[in-house]
Formats: structure tokens, sequence, C-alpha cells
């Protein structure tokens, strides 16, 4: 199997998935999960980790009663939080040298830009909103040590941002995962997920491009 129908495989069964990893390591599941979310959110080499949909399957997992749902959103909040942080002084200390680099697979010079765009847009308040758009929710902590964003001010929104999508689609997936239409089409529930994440980048494309169109029309009359 390729990389790429192994990734579509976690994304579409993440319930199987954590099924397996929790009969397979038991409490041990707590640190693996927040694992994942403090490296998806972290380390700007892995913004294809899943992000939204494994918050709600874990939250699934424990209302099957494999997990406790308040020590995972902890554990879950930890990670993320940790996870910013870390995130915010790479980026600090690393500075404008990583925009000299080429793309390789996996670092792309086109999310930093459309992190870019995102942070010139909603200003620090972009650290809560990321945490709901996949790879901004990457990016956006590192542009923020990039610029040097005050810290006292990036820890708030680090906090606040962690709780509102930790919290929401931990208990979501808590409260809406034992439900049987849920359940039996969790695959289509994940890629609902997955859609409505993306919603705001593919909105802000096309904005941009709306207004490169209206630029170039105005420039040319």
């Amino acid at each position: 199997m390729s990389t790429i129908q192994t990734l579509i495989d976690l994304f579409l069964h993440l319930d199987k998935h954590l099924d397996t990893v929790f009969r397979d390591y038991g409490i041990w599941t707590y640190i693996l999960l927040a694992l994942v979310v403090f490296c998806e959110t972290g380390l700007v080499v892995t913004p294809f980790l899943p992000g939204d949909s494994l918050l709600f399957a874990a939250g699934a997992l424990a209302a099957g009663g494999a997990l406790n749902v308040d020590t995972l959103a902890l554990a879950l909040l930890i990670a993320a939080i940790l996870g910013d942080t870390v995130n915010y002084h790479i980026g600090k200390y690393i500075g404008p040298r990583v925009f000299e680099k080429k793309d390789s697979r996996i670092f792309k010079q086109a999310y930093l830009k459309r992190t870019q765009d995102f942070y010139e847009r909603y200003g620090g308040k972009t650290i809560i909103l990321a945490r709901f758009v996949p790879i901004v929710r990457t990016f956006a902590p590192f542009l923020a040590g990039v610029g040097k964003m005050n810290y006292s001010q990036f820890i708030v929104y680090n906090v606040v941002g962690a709780i509102c999508w930790v919290g929401s689609l931990t208990y979501a997936g808590y409260y809406f995962g034992e439900i049987a239409v849920v359940k039996r089409n969790f695959s289509l529930v994940v890629l609902g997920i997955i859609f409505v994440s993306i919603l705001p980048a593919v909105f802000e494309i096309i904005r941009v491009k709306r207004q490169s169109v209206t630029h170039i029309k105005e420039n040319g009359s």
C-alpha cells in the first residue's frame, strides 16, 4: 500500500485504527494520541497528520467506554498548547532562513504563504482561528515566532485556541460519536469534518483570486 493510500485509509477509518491502538496499547493510547496532536501542531514538517478528525474519533472512542473523556481532553489540551509553544520558539530562533529553503516533499513554501495571508487578515486572532484550519494550524504559531509576536500575547491566544479546538471536537465526538447513524456512517462524518475544516482556506483562496482579478481589470482599464 502506498503512502497516500495509507494516509487515506488512516483518515477514513480512524475509528477502527483507534480501536486497534487501544486494544494493543491500553492506557498508553492517551500518550500516543497526545503525541500525534503535539506533532501536528508543533512540527512544521508534519502538517499532514490528522487533527480535527482525530479529536472527534478519540472522543467517540471515549464514548464507547475505552477512555475517560475528561482525561483524554486534558491530555490533548496539554499536547496542543505545548505543540504551539514549541512551534513558536522554533520559528523565533530559525527565523527568516526558512523562507529561503526550496520546496521538499513535506515542507512547502505555499503553506507558509497561505498562512501569511491568513495572518495578515486576522492578526493575532489567527492563533485561535487557525486551530480549526488544517495546514494553517501547523504554520500559524511558527510564523508568530518568526514575526517575534509578543509571547505573553501569543500564549493567551494559544491557550484559548487550544481549549476551543480540543474541547469542541473531543466532546462532540463523545456526545455524538455513539449515535447509531454516526457510527454507521463514520467515514462520511470524518470526511465532513475534514471538508468543513478546510472551507475557511478555500474561501480565502477564492477571495484572494477575486481581488487579483479585480486588480488586473482596474489596472487594465
